[in-house]
């Protein structure tokens, strides 16, 4: 990785500071000083991840084999695993975890003639993410449990695949009357902010984007599980959310005072989940979003972009809360795995006024019309996550970006509206 050259240079720095953080106490503790009593003698199943951590860092799972009162019987792995280190878009297995001999559902399972490997995530998340096969909690996965409890941290994007398995995991809970209980955590990016298109449903429906929301939703995981309940499910769930204590809306992750374990492994900081609304779109470009990186998201290119001319044209945008570095970077897996690609840093210089989402579609803008012969969309896949078909016909029509985003922006007051009863905070 090499940085060639900075873009107009700012006296503003990034807003993460050693300053004097307030305390969030996260569900997981809540639940253990308050809550115990709702399972005991009864058998427990957990979803969860590296993700699922108290404030000292110690995990879910752990915590619950070491509580007396709570019968852990089974675990259920999402994308990328109970353990976090399966890459994007390649299978998780079944297995019995060693240590406590217990099975390892999983919830992200591809028939056997479709396993990838990280050398190939990209097409296997275009043809697998999309479809709910394999991603079902099934009779028998549940058939031995009587509550199931979900505690993995979400990063408040609605292109984030754990909030469709939480959701698949009620519904199955309904059909089935178990319990279900969601550990809540802080939106990494605040509570506050939404961008985005409302996807359309059920057309773009999938499991990249399930239910109508914003890309951005400024919602808990615990507050998008009371409104799923109450409006998509088919069958209500017996629902209890564990709030936390502390948080606030305002708040952005680094303002809790807890531990940030990557709930992804490309989602390594949270400068990756502030950019991670707009850059998640590049997914469905042939532009390289930075995977196989030290900085996904943050990076992003591709070994015929003129990266030069890119980060001149983007600074010149003049787009708030944001400056553009030239880079040279050459992925380790995924797109253009082992070579060079030229392009951008993104460099968040004040995240109160930054929009990711804004910010993305200048830069597929910029590449299209710098690189017109080798810039491509997959199409079908850029709709999906977009939620929407026509940022990318307004996007190939070349519209103009202040336009395209007035146009999908019309939806976030009443979305507004419709998500304020589910607010606990």
């Amino acid at each position: 990785m090499e940085f060639t050259g900075d873009g107009p240079r700012t006296s503003a720095l990034r807003t993460t500071k050693m300053i004097s953080l307030p305390k969030v106490t996260p569900g997981i503790e809540v639940f253990l000083e308050e809550h115990i009593d709702s399972v005991k003698s009864k058998r427990v199943g957990l979803i969860t991840n590296p993700s699922g951590i108290n404030s000292n860092g110690q995990s879910t799972q752990s915590l619950f084999v070491n509580t007396p009162g709570i019968d852990l019987v089974a675990l259920y792995g999402p994308e990328h695993g109970v353990r976090g280190d399966v890459q994007a878009g390649v299978s998780v297995a079944y297995e019995r975890y060693p240590e406590l001999d217990i099975p390892v559902h999983s919830l992200y399972e591809q028939p056997k003639k479709k396993h990838a490997s990280p050398m190939d995530v990209d097409e296997s998340m275009r043809s697998f993410d999309t479809v709910d096969e394999g991603k079902i909690v099934t009779p028998s996965m549940i058939e031995n449990i009587d509550v199931l409890v979900f505690d993995i941290q979400d990063v408040g994007t609605r292109i984030y695949t754990y909030i469709a398995t939480m959701a698949y995991a009620m519904q199955a809970c309904a059909e089935h009357s178990k319990q279900f209980i969601v550990l809540d955590r802080p939106n990494p990016i605040n509570g506050i902010d939404m961008e985005g298109p409302i996807l359309e449903y059920p057309e773009f429906s999938s499991f990249v984007g399930l239910y109508p929301i914003p890309v951005r939703h400024g919602m808990t995981v615990g507050e998008l599980a009371l409104f799923f309940n109450a409006n998509f499910l088919v069958r209500r769930t017996n629902l209890t959310v564990i709030p936390m204590k502390g948080w606030e809306r305002t708040m952005w992750f680094d303002e809790t005072g807890l531990p940030w374990s990557s709930p992804s492994p490309n989602m390594p900081s949270l400068d990756t989940a502030i950019v991670y609304p707009g850059q998640v779109f590049l997914e469905g470009t042939n532009v390289s979003e930075g995977r196989g990186t030290e900085k996904p998201f943050e990076f992003c290119g591709a070994p015929w972009i003129d990266e030069t001319r890119l980060v001149t044209t983007l600074n010149g945008l003049e787009l708030d809360g944001v400056n553009f570095r030239r880079i040279r970077f050459t992925p380790q897996f995924s797109k253009y795995s082992g070579q060079v690609c030229k392009g951008v840093y993104i460099h968040i210089t004040n995240r109160a006024c930054f929009s990711p989402f804004t910010t993305s579609l200048f830069i597929i803008r910029s590449i299209m019309d710098s690189h017109p012969e080798h810039f491509l969309f997959h199409a079908d896949y850029f709709d999906k996550i977009m939620g929407i078909a026509t940022v990318r016909e307004g996007l190939e029509d070349h519209q103009d970006i202040p336009g395209i985003i007035e146009r999908i922006s019309s939806g976030l007051d009443a979305f507004l509206s419709l998500r304020k009863p589910y607010l606990i905070y």
